[in-house]
């Protein structure tokens, strides 16, 4: 059997999730494939040769990434020799658009297709990228329920639009879920949860600020605090926060960590998506260099929610704080009005209910797709 090799580009902790929802059913069907790139622990352990770690790859706002710029130029060049020497004629590109456009151009070069798996958020900024994925990309799979025709009116042909990974990393356990029931905060030991990112920056940039709320709320009410730790982050970032925790998860306990919450305190990102899946209340931070955030605001024109479950549900269901506003009290603020108006935090978490029902895709197989496709 003649062997063939596939590219993997998941160069961040969600795209190597998303990765696992479609990877395993592929290698599965394509014994004869070997796949190789970019990816964490997960990838690895499933037996996709890693060229580099994904938290090689860590960055968050534009000035942080402007800084790893040499090493990015670096992999790039890296990557496409493995191409060229491999002879590879498939790539599967997640996400990580900064990195993976850049890169689905010069594989267009050398004939290789380009599966692009969650479209580049181009409704938020630069536009013009949808006719970037029409020249260079042969299917553009696209996660959020309005994406598809969004991009087929920009010109891109080929789009699909899948159910979003976190519904089916997480079925089982949202199918198990309990029927609603209202809860009175006040009258039970209280869970909040601190997701604070990913990444070494994010994390670094938002715990501190995340605990001195909690032991604000400690002095309140009566409550434990949990956390979850992403592999990708390095120990002496969560060491900046002054305070114990009750519980403590991996990554890849999310599961097991919401279904203990009653709410959280997340970085923005994909994240809180899965709050509003497991209907946690949630506050949604995000703060970047204030360089990066001049930048934004000269090139960003988009003026809507930023956290995935508002902008789902097209509502302000989530608080949201940024950059300045990432404040203590703003924080307490927020959690204690949840604690104090019961009828608030129900309603909330009844319309939380409803957001699986808003990202099913269209009827078809990633993994036979894309096994169809590579070769």
């Amino acid at each position: 059997m003649t062997r063939q090799s596939c590219l993997i580009i998941a160069g961040e902790k969600s795209g190597e999730d998303h990765a696992m929802t479609f990877l395993p059913q592929i290698m599965q069907q394509k014994p004869e494939c070997d796949f190789y790139g970019v990816g964490g622990d997960k990838l690895s352990h499933l037996g996709v040769e890693l060229l580099y770690h994904l938290k090689d790859f860590s960055g968050i706002g534009i000035t942080e990434i402007v800084s790893k710029l040499p090493f990015y130029f670096k992999a790039l060049d890296h990557i496409l020799e493995e191409v060229e020497k491999r002879q590879t004629k498939t790539a599967i590109l997640i996400d990580f658009q900064g990195f993976n456009l850049k890169l689905a151009k010069k594989l267009k070069k050398l004939n290789v297709e380009v599966l692009y798996y969650v479209a580049p958020q181009a409704w938020v900024w630069k536009p013009w990228r949808a006719k970037v994925l029409e020249q260079n990309v042969h299917t553009l799979f696209t996660i959020l329920p309005f994406e598809k025709n969004w991009f087929q009116q920009r010109g891109v042909t080929k789009v699909k639009s899948v159910v979003h990974p976190l519904m089916i990393e997480h079925k089982e356990n949202l199918g198990a879920l309990v029927p609603f029931s209202a809860l009175d905060l006040r009258k039970t030991t209280l869970k909040i949860l601190l997701l604070p990112g990913s990444r070494n920056v994010e994390v670094s940039k938002l715990l501190p600020t995340f605990a001195a709320a909690v032991s604000q709320l400690k002095e309140k009410f009566d409550l434990e605090v949990g956390i979850v730790k992403s592999e990708s982050v390095q120990s002496e970032h969560y060491q900046s926060a002054s305070l114990s925790f009750d519980k403590e998860w991996k990554s890849e306990e999310l599961k097991e960590a919401l279904g203990w919450s009653h709410m959280a305190i997340a970085a923005s990102g994909t994240v809180t998506l899965a709050t509003g899946l497991y209907r946690v209340p949630t506050i949604v931070c995000y703060k970047v260099s204030k360089l990066t955030e001049i930048i934004l605001k000269l090139f960003i024109t988009y003026k809507g929610p930023a956290s995935l479950t508002n902008i789902i549900h097209e509502k302000m269901l989530f608080p949201e704080f940024v950059q300045e506003e990432v404040t203590v009290d703003n924080i307490v603020t927020a959690a204690s009005f949840w604690i104090n108006h019961p009828q608030h935090y129900n309603e909330l978490v009844s319309q939380l209910a409803t957001t699986a029902q808003k990202l099913s895709g269209d009827d078809f197989s990633v993994s036979d797709y894309m096994s169809e496709v590579i070769s």
